[in-house]
């Protein structure tokens, strides 16, 4: 990866991380769900906005808002903690997690579109998961994981748990 390639990412998560912590915890989460549907470009405009009611209005103005808050109170929860579940939408699962290492389109299966999205995770000394995209590892990782996700016409089938990354 190229200089400008990654500096603006980089530059990007440490004015995201600052701005993060002046958040409220409401704020906080929905926008660590809803950030997966917007461009690097497009959070620096977010970023720039100085109240709560301006970030939350821009977000819904560009129909994220619903994607989030159309959940109960639970599943939000459950979004934000990273407890996928079985019969989740594409769009929960990316809220979730992310988008996934690998996506594979599957055959033979009784939907009209099933695709395979493999996860892969790293897990650091205080106990924390991230989900990988890149090929780019962690060599601080204490353990590592992966779970294939199963998506049957962008609805969450089968979830499958492995130890290590195949």
């Amino acid at each position: 990866m190229g200089v400008k390639q990654w500096l603006v990412p980089a530059m990007l998560l440490i004015l995201v991380g600052g701005k993060l912590d002046r958040m409220s915890p409401e704020e906080r989460a929905h926008w660590r769900a809803l950030r997966v549907f917007v461009e690097d470009k497009e959070q620096r405009k977010w970023l720039r906005l100085k109240t709560e009611e301006q970030r939350n209005e821009w977000l819904k103005e560009r129909g994220l808002w619903d994607k989030f808050y159309a959940n109960d109170d639970m599943t939000r929860d459950q979004i934000v903690s990273g407890d996928v579940r079985l019969g989740w939408s594409r769009d929960m699962l990316f809220m979730s997690w992310g988008p996934p290492f690998q996506k594979l389109r599957l055959t033979g299966r009784a939907a009209s579109r099933s695709e395979k999205f493999i996860y892969r995770f790293e897990v650091d000394r205080e106990g924390f998961a991230t989900s990988l995209v890149g090929d780019k590892t962690d060599h601080r990782a204490v353990d590592r994981y992966q779970v294939n996700v199963t998506l049957d016409d962008d609805v969450v089938a089968e979830i499958v748990e492995l130890e290590t990354w195949e």
